[in-house]
């Protein structure tokens, strides 16, 4: 297995990309990694860190794109960036899977323009995968269209569907569709024209229109929405996510009672963090592509990128990819 990762992507990188390659190279014994970016930079960065050089190889692109900068640019001011020269190696087939943590508009139109999507596919989706009460779920679109056709959700939902099947081994996961009631007459037309399509669609295992307040409580495994909507829902769950665990710390440190009757509970506190972190599930997938790519936190540190590079390994070799064009025949 073959990986390429965007050196400079992301609020840490190079350095904490450098340590989750190599986490991730330790971890998996089989994978190769392509590190792309400033050569002599990583190098130095490597040497001062006491990191092994002979984790993954270093692949020279002298640009770097920047969070600032406009998605385009990596199709023409910035084609030698360590963006760029990654997805034209994933083109290329010199490698299975490509990770960035960098601006998430130019992975879009990287992977879009450059790798292509799959035939067929309208739009790419960029899922999330997420923690609920009755294990991880995946909501797409997360923002990577802001605007939707009907269509659009329909394909979504197919694509999250097989993902689930496929990476994260749920044998016919629930589809529901991101609305403000479970009613089919509720929503404005987008939702009430896809709630249509998705009744019809043969691909997958649709339980109806999901309420928000239903979703981190396990109420369906592929969540399907707008890029608007879906990307202000990932926000909030993060953001309550990140509310509970500060409460709990502060509840659990206020005195030393509290402190005392932390050690009793801390492997189940742990336990909940854990399943809380988004770090444990990587990055996002951007489906619809006609090769896998992840798109990693953009604060991601060594933790959460290695998560994102094994979660781009279980991608390329699940072969959803043939599926979804095998699905989309069916259609």
């Amino acid at each position: 297995m073959r990986i390429v990762v965007d050196a400079h992507g992301g609020d840490n990188a190079p350095l904490e990309i450098i340590k989750g390659c190599c986490l991730a190279a330790e971890e998996n014994k089989d994978l190769s990694i392509l590190l792309v970016g400033r050569k002599n930079e990583l190098q130095q960065i490597i040497a001062e860190n006491g990191i092994p050089g002979n984790r993954f190889e270093i692949v020279d692109a002298p640009d770097v794109i920047t969070m600032e900068d406009e998605p385009t640019s990596v199709l023409k001011e910035k084609q030698y960036s360590s963006m760029a020269v990654a997805f034209k190696l994933l083109k290329e087939d010199k490698a299975d899977a490509f990770v960035s943590a960098g601006n998430s508009g130019a992975v879009l139109v990287g992977a879009t323009l450059l790798v292509k999507r799959i035939r067929g596919i309208k739009r790419a989706a960029l899922g999330a995968v997420m923690p609920s009460t009755d294990g991880p779920y995946i909501m797409l679109d997360c923002g990577a269209n802001v605007e939707c056709k009907p269509e659009y959700l329909d394909q979504f939902a197919t694509m999250g569907s097989i993902y689930m099947k496929s990476c994260l081994k749920i044998e016919n996961p629930r589809v529901g569709l991101l609305n403000n009631g479970t009613e089919e007459c509720k929503g404005p037309d987008l939702q009430q024209q896809a709630h249509q399509l998705l009744k019809n669609n043969p691909n997958i295992n649709f339980i109806g229109n999901i309420e928000g307040r239903d979703v981190p409580l396990g109420g369906c495994d592929v969540v399907v929405a707008d890029g608007f909507s879906g990307n202000i829902t990932l926000k909030v769950s993060e953001g309550w996510g990140k509310l509970i665990s500060k409460v709990l710390r502060d509840m659990l440190t206020k005195n030393l009672k509290s402190k005392l009757a932390a050690l009793l509970i801390m492997s189940q506190v742990n336990d909940f963090r854990k399943k809380m972190d988004y770090k444990e599930y990587g990055g996002a997938p951007l489906l619809g592509i006609s090769k896998p790519v992840i798109k990693a936190h953009g604060s991601s540190d060594a933790k959460a990128f290695k998560n994102a590079i094994r979660q781009a390994c279980v991608f390329a070799e699940s072969g959803m990819i043939r599926e979804i064009e095998e699905a989309l025949a069916k259609e």
